[in-house]
């Protein structure tokens, strides 16, 4: 179960650093570096299914600018609207 878990957490960073727009890959990216390995399944399910939305919304709800419809506002999106990315 490990080996599974392992592999989606890789497939998941990946589509978190190449989702189609430079600021998103960045923030995605930050996150799933920084979260991930604590997501449990159903927060995995959440991520990946916001990772389905196209770029620019997703964006916009991650950054506050929009709010979500209620199934996409789910823990996982209030812990990225809360992750602060640090870069130097």
């Amino acid at each position: 179960m490990t080996d599974v878990r392992d592999a989606r957490r890789k497939r998941l960073y990946y589509r978190s650093t190449y989702t189609g727009t430079k600021e998103t890959d960045v923030l995605l990216g930050g996150f799933a570096a920084r979260h991930l390995t604590d997501l449990d399944d159903q927060q995995l399910a959440d991520y990946e299914k916001l990772l389905e939305i196209d770029d620019p919304r997703l964006y916009k709800w991650a950054t506050s600018q929009e709010t979500p419809p209620p199934e996409y506002d789910t823990s996982v999106l209030r812990l990225i609207q809360a992750f602060e990315l640090v870069t130097d």
